[in-house]
């Protein structure tokens, strides 16, 4: 092979492994950033065991808001047809933050109970976030099928 060629094809490969690595450092990156989300009932399931940080959605529990008298601490209860998660919140709600209203909190577990580090509300009576729309009538779906599970067992 002549050093013209040998030079081509060292500068091919050394491109082609710069652009192998590069690669492999963004998909590396964007599986860091995601975030997934999940109903109560999926997190009591098990379903976010494997994930270090998720958003929990569902509807906040009337009479679950407790607020920290001397901090902005505030814990309340988020709440989907089959399951419930604790919920706490150091930091300043959302304007539209209230009790039977959708909400979407990003964070991780401690234990129990979920430790949220933002939280989005919805903003009117009508909407609800697709995605958490999806998810609840995915878990909806799942209750319903167990439940039919358990019915015909109860016919045998």
């Amino acid at each position: 092979m002549n050093p013209t060629r040998q030079r081509r094809l060292t500068i091919v490969i050394a491109i082609l492994v710069a652009v192998i690595v590069a690669s492999a450092l963004v998909v590396y990156a964007l599986q860091q950033n995601m975030n997934y989300l999940f109903t109560p009932s999926q997190v009591q399931a098990g379903d976010a065991a494997s994930y270090k940080t998720f958003r929990l959605g569902g509807m906040v529990k009337a009479g679950s808001i407790q607020r920290g008298g001397d901090s902005l601490k505030v814990t309340f209860t988020v709440v989907d047809a089959a399951g419930a998660m604790p919920v706490e919140y150091n930091g300043i709600l959302p304007d539209l933050f209230r009790e039977n209203q959708s909400v979407i909190a990003t964070g991780h577990m401690d234990g129990a109970r979920f430790v949220a580090t933002e939280v989005l509300a919805k903003h009117d009576e009508t909407y609800m976030p697709k995605e958490l729309k999806d998810a609840m009538a995915k878990a909806h779906a799942g209750k319903r099928i167990d439940e039919a599970a358990n019915q015909d067992k109860q016919q045998l």
